[in-house]
């Protein structure tokens, strides 16, 4: 099933109608999105990381779940298929289909689904519409983002069990940069913009192609990595570096985040959880720029293609380190289309004197 969920798109799968093993699983994945290639176009990738994702669904032997949710992020240039993150927008998709294939039933007016996130094992439940016990996709919800609206699909996380802070600390250096590391759902870095010569108001486009900051966002990055305990980060997508400027529109704090280098046309659900979470530790470095509602009201959380509000509560442990208290966020979700998908043949290297397409041929043109 291909469907839409929050601002990414992906294919949702069974689990069992594939292969068990990673490799194969992964090799035929790569063949189904039409990877590796920019364009995608022998697959049903959309030639960005945000519509080359795929979600595997079983049911869960996990008591405080109903179903299991494997997130894996396919690249679009590069042969690979990693599993090291979760998604919280394919997560939006999740429960719906999870009605859809018989995996839940669905109530008479609402359903809510438990779901266990198997990449890191965290716990999210999905509350969406199901009228006479159907999934129902229309709706008044608007999200920035994606065009139109739809049903809302309630997404709430469960208190951390884990450290909110990973290094400790709600404040470190890197480089000679104040960092804020943040984990709520998501290995998040949050820094000021300023602090890496950008306004933080730049198109995503301009922040790409700007090759000094990708250079030095890279480097914190891997420092960072070490510093959250998470090893050499070098061939992964998390840690999240997000960058904060003070609010343009009404918000809490502008953002553009980076998933590594690209820079997200908005943001993540679960990054933007951590950096909500970010902002109410004391001492933080959005602490001094962010402009934050009352305690209970939803952090409005401004980027580059609107805005998204987080419910984000925190309360402290034994030792008085912050923890979440809660945390829930609003999405949508859409089933596209439902049906048989074909992979492409094996990919075999292509001699370097054999063009893409030949310049003779009209079809080319």
């Amino acid at each position: 099933m291909l469907m839409r969920g929050g601002t990414s798109k992906g294919a949702y799968f069974l689990a069992e109608d594939l292969p068990a093993e990673p490799a194969l699983r992964d090799a035929l994945l790569l063949r189904v999105m039409g990877s590796p290639d920019e364009r995608q176009i022998d697959g049903l990738g959309g030639a960005h990381p945000l519509a080359s994702k795929v979600a595997v669904v079983s049911p869960s032997s996990d008591p405080a779940a109903d179903v299991d949710y494997l997130f894996l992020q396919v690249a679009v240039g590069k042969p690979e298929v990693s599993v090291r993150q979760n998604c919280g927008n394919i997560l939006a998709g999740v429960g719906p289909f999870a009605v859809e294939r018989g995996l839940v039933p669905a109530g008479e007016e609402r359903t809510s689904v438990r779901i266990r996130m198997v990449n890191t094992g965290d716990l999210a439940t999905a509350t969406f519409p199901t009228p006479g016990g159907r999934v129902d996709y229309t709706g008044g919800t608007e999200i920035s983002g994606v065009p139109g609206t739809a049903a809302a699909v309630v997404i709430e996380f469960p208190a951390g069990a884990g450290r909110l802070l990973p290094t400790g600390r709600p404040r470190d250096m890197i480089d000679g940069i104040p960092v804020t590391c943040v984990d709520n759902g998501m290995p998040t870095v949050l820094m000021t913009a300023d602090c890496v010569q950008v306004t933080g108001y730049e198109t995503p486009k301009d922040l790409e192609e700007d090759l000094k900051l990708a250079d030095r966002l890279r480097e914190i990055r891997l420092k960072a990595g070490h510093l959250m305990g998470l090893g050499d980060v070098s061939d992964t997508t998390v840690p999240k570096l997000t960058l904060l400027a003070p609010p343009r529109h009404g918000g809490a704090v502008t953002t553009r985040t980076f998933i590594p280098v690209r820079c997200h046309t908005s943001i993540g659900v679960l990054g933007a959880a951590s950096v909500a979470a970010g902002l109410r530790v004391e001492g933080g470095v959005g602490a001094e720029l962010a402009r934050l509602p009352a305690e209970g009201d939803p952090i409005r959380l401004e980027h580059p293609a609107g805005f998204l509000d987080i419910d984000s509560s925190l309360t402290t442990d034994p030792d008085g380190l912050p923890v979440a208290r809660r945390t829930a966020v609003v999405r949508t979700a859409r089933k596209i289309f439902d049906g048989t998908v074909f992979p492409g043949p094996p990919r075999r290297p292509r001699s370097p004197h054999i063009p893409l397409e030949a310049p003779d041929d009209p079809a080319a043109r």
